[in-house]
């Protein structure tokens, strides 16, 4: 034997064992629900048999004598009648037993597994998920959970089935023992057939659930980018990429299903060969007076009723393939191991601001994920140190690529740093319980995220909160006048990421959904960037009196931002090159100086094109309206 022959082998006995592997952690974490499923399914089988003994018995003493004396008894006809709908009957109840158990089974299954995947993925940090495609972990928790647990349907009956085909093979060897080896010749056949259908669909099966992730993953993206797309006229190439996807997918699909449409009849056809065989035997031994008219009926019957079996197991196995890729896919998931570790050191409650203590922090993005705002394994940080008393407004200023917002992530410990520690009131954030930190401080990120969901629901996210509350959150962030000005002010749907609002309107409810929960830390990474200076004046000075006594972190572009914090940092190659007063900075440090000139330049011609596009269109609360 060939090592690839080799290799085929041993891959489909290994879909095989790992099929029934899959099978097994299923009835441990659902025994009783299987128990009775599978004590319908077997009632049902015996029952079916019994159906084939009535049958049989109904020939010897009811219709063959009938044709005999030309007379059918009345008492035979009614205890035949009598004992075929007592049989249906129970088999009716023990069929619905059957299913339930298995419709029960399946879906708690795929309900437990969708909630480990779903927390899995919160436990797991950021890092991980920037190498995994969006698409990807759709389908893990959707078609691979799905795929895991399809043979659960068939199981119960499956099991059952066996308890049917022992007592009908014992009952065909009682009955006649030349009838019943012909007929079970079958066995081996149907066997060798599905070890055929396994060497050939595993691997096509392997291919589809790929496909299906890497398809989920294109979709993502052009909804994501529907502007971009749109803006650009790149709707032709979009759509063949997704098309050249989706025909790959067809295309392999296809092909797994030309070999189920193949092993499918033949495992329709194996038994009704074993039958017509029975049958021809049958005639001769009947003709040689080696056995009764009855029994060639009753082991016919009985091979029938043994066809049902091979085929509800055929079935089981034939989705072995699609369920052990899929299990493979969903633990691969659940056994990844970089979560983070949380300590038990609470912060304590406090109505002032919070203390910010960066030491000696180092960060470089995973080599083996997709690129940050640096190549992967580049150094984005270095050894950055500075303090933030309590109270205090910081401005962190830095060129492109500096890893201003980097820093923002490892602030809130999306990431942890390769080294180094931030502290918060003298805690580092690795000593503290999980989700500790969000009680104390709030990040306002550059891209505004809103949800397909209400203004309240978008500020509040499910907290308690009084509309009083929600309201002075907005007009500190200058969204008061907009919101009001909706068509049902705070229960306004705002559609899927906020797309009937401005990228500036956007931003102002990110900014009063970190506010609304009166955070002690506000990290602001370029949260005002959409918004014109005006309004951004406002919304500062609003923010200066409204948060104080809270520390403040703010990235910023603007002089006029960085003029109103108490102190600044200054960013340059991922490094802290300088710290202190805005005026003495510009003193002293030619680089910061001409950075911030450059920002304020670039930021009056923005503005100056901003102007001329609003000239004519009345106030900044009447254009918004109208944009809408």
């Amino acid at each position: 034997m060939t090592a690839a022959a080799s290799g085929r082998v041993a891959a489909t006995r290994s879909t095989l064992g790992d099929g029934f592997a899959v099978l097994g952690v299923a009835i441990r974490r659902e025994p009783w629900v299987f128990v009775v499923s599978t004590i319908g399914a077997v009632v049902f089988g015996a029952l079916t048999v019994a159906d084939a003994w009535v049958l049989g018995w109904a020939a010897d003493n009811v219709i063959l004598p009938a044709f005999d004396t030309g007379v059918a008894p009345v008492g035979g006809l009614v205890t035949v009648v009598a004992l075929f709908v007592g049989v249906a009957i129970v088999r009716g109840v023990s069929i619905v037993a059957r299913r339930w158990g298995a419709g029960i089974m399946q879906y708690r299954m795929q309900a437990h597994d969708r909630r480990e995947v779903t927390r899995q993925y919160l436990r797991l940090p950021l890092s991980w998920h920037q190498r995994h495609p969006t698409g990807e972990l759709l389908s893990n928790a959707n078609s691979d959970v799905e795929a895991a647990w399809a043979p659960i349907a068939p199981l119960p009956m499956a099991v059952g089935t066996v308890a049917m085909m022992v007592i009908a093979v014992g009952q065909m060897l009682l009955t006649d023992l030349v009838l019943a080896a012909v007929g079970l010749l079958v066995f081996p056949l149907v066997i060798l057939s599905n070890l055929v259908f396994q060497h050939f669909q595993s691997p096509l099966m392997t291919r589809v659930q790929a496909l299906r992730a890497e398809l989920s993953e294109i979709a993502h993206e052009s909804f994501d980018g529907a502007m971009v797309v749109k803006s650009l006229g790149r709707e032709p190439q979009e759509t063949e990429r997704f098309a050249a996807k989706a025909r790959t997918l067809r295309d392999t699909s296809i092909r797994a299903g030309v070999v189920r449409a193949v092993f499918d009849p033949v495992l329709e056809a194996l038994p009704s060969l074993g039958v017509l065989a029975v049958l021809v035997v049958g005639v001769a031994r009947v003709q040689s007076g080696a056995t009764a008219p009855g029994d060639v009926v009753n082991v016919a019957y009985l091979l029938m009723v043994v066809a049902f079996p091979i085929r509800s197991i055929g079935w089981l196995l034939g989705e072995f393939p699609r369920s052990v890729v899929g299990f493979r896919r969903v633990r691969s998931v659940l056994g990844e191991r970089g979560e983070m570790v949380f300590g038990d050191t609470a912060l304590a409650a406090s109505d002032s601001g919070a203390r910010l203590e960066v030491r000696h922090v180092g960060f470089a993005y995973d080599a083996e994920g997709p690129a940050g705002p640096a190549a992967p394994g580049e150094r984005v940080l270095e050894d950055v140190s500075f303090t933030v008393t309590p109270g205090r407004t910081v401005a962190l200023v830095g060129a492109t690529a500096s890893g201003k917002s980097t820093l923002a992530t490892l602030l809130f410990r999306l990431v942890d740093p390769d080294n180094g520690a931030i502290l918060v009131d003298g805690c580092d954030l690795r000593s503290l319980p999980a989700g500790d930190l969000a009680l104390h401080a709030a990040l306002v990120p550059q891209q505004a995220f809103l949800f397909d969901d209400t203004v309240r629901g978008n500020v509040t996210l499910g907290a308690q909160v009084s509309d009083e509350a929600v309201w002075q959150a907005l007009r500190t962030a200058q969204a008061d006048g907009f919101v009001a000005a909706l068509p049902d002010g705070l229960e306004t749907r705002l559609g899927e990421r906020g797309a009937t609002l401005s990228g500036g309107q956007r931003q102002r409810l990110s900014l009063a959904r970190a506010l609304v929960r009166r955070p002690r830390l506000l990290v602001m990474d370029d949260a005002t960037s959409a918004v014109d200076p005006e309004v951004e004046a406002r919304i500062l000075a609003a923010l200066r009196g409204e948060s104080a006594g809270a520390t403040v972190l703010v990235v910023a572009y603007r002089k006029a931002t960085i003029a109103l914090a108490d102190e600044v940092v200054f960013l340059a190659g991922g490094r802290v090159v300088d710290q202190g007063a805005h005026a003495e900075l510009l003193r002293r440090n030619p680089a910061y100086a001409e950075l911030v000139n450059a920002y304020e330049s670039d930021g009056r011609s923005q503005a100056g094109s901003e102007a001329g596009a609003r000239s004519g269109a009345g106030s900044d609360a009447a254009a918004e309206v109208g944009t809408r």
